[in-house]
């Protein structure tokens, strides 16, 4: 069941979509060689805190800290450490979350570390390429499988696969609120999309077809076969005039500032 929220709730959402996007820029504009993961992670907690916000993830279901950071085959929910150090050639996905006036804002991109492989950076434009065909299915009157659809059908066109565990989701005064948007499906099925929906829509594409595996540490989701993944997380508003990304582009500004 859809959320649907007010004019009002909707102005507070995108003010903290854009204060989150603007950290997570920030964030992603450090992972450079030599730079440990904690190191990010405290950067952007002391960045939310700073700005009025709280984060939204650190002891969220007992996770230990406020950024998520997964490096080449980590997918998701990687937890920043003083001995995980950036490395040339390493790709990276950072994902942060804020609350601020009772209402939440989550995304993630994935950057590269100085200079990448032909296939790590491949990998990334698919998925954010996919991501944005996502996006672009997020109409009135369309069903939420039509985003899923669109991301399954960019990413197996092109070679690679998409993540099947984990979802996006809707977001407002809970950090995931339904419905869940799967990576993958048939379209035309699950909810019927109104305006004043607003969703998290993040795609997560890997190099291999098999079952993601997760670590020791009980959060750190990876690749079974070692290869590489990649994670991309905007949100949108549905709205008369089409999708909305309340984010603004985190993977465009960073390569806008990058350059």
């Amino acid at each position: 069941m859809l959320k649907l929220k007010t004019d009002r709730e909707l102005v507070t959402l995108e003010e903290n979509a854009r204060l989150l996007a603007e950290i997570l820029v920030e964030v992603a504009l450090r992972a450079e060689p030599g730079v440990s993961t904690r190191r990010l992670d405290r950067l952007a907690e002391q960045w939310i805190r700073e700005a009025g916000s709280e984060p939204a993830f650190l002891g969220y279901r007992g996770y230990p800290a406020s950024l998520c950071v997964s490096v080449n085959e980590e997918i998701l929910h990687g937890i920043p450490s003083e001995r995980t150090v950036l490395a040339e050639g390493d790709i990276l996905s950072v994902d942060l979350g804020l609350v601020r006036r009772g209402y939440y804002a989550d995304a993630a991109v994935t950057v590269p570390v100085g200079e990448v492989s032909t296939e790590a950076r491949r990998l990334m434009d698919v998925t954010h390429g996919a991501l944005q065909e996502a996006i672009g299915a997020a109409r009135i009157g369309g069903r939420v499988s039509d985003l899923s659809h669109a991301i399954s059908t960019y990413v197996r066109g092109r070679g690679f696969y998409v993540v099947r565990e984990f979802v996006g989701h809707g977001i407002g005064r809970e950090l995931h609120e339904d419905p869940q948007i799967p990576n993958f499906g048939p379209p035309g099925q699950g909810a019927k999309l109104w305006d004043g929906f607003v969703a998290a829509v993040e795609v997560m594409a890997k190099t291999d077809d098999e079952p993601a595996m997760i670590r020791d540490d009980g959060w750190t989701a990876v690749t079974a076969s070692g290869g590489l993944s990649a994670h991309y997380e905007e949100m949108i508003a549905v709205t008369a005039d089409g999708p909305k990304v309340l984010t603004q582009g985190i993977w465009e500004e960073y390569w806008r500032r990058r350059m």
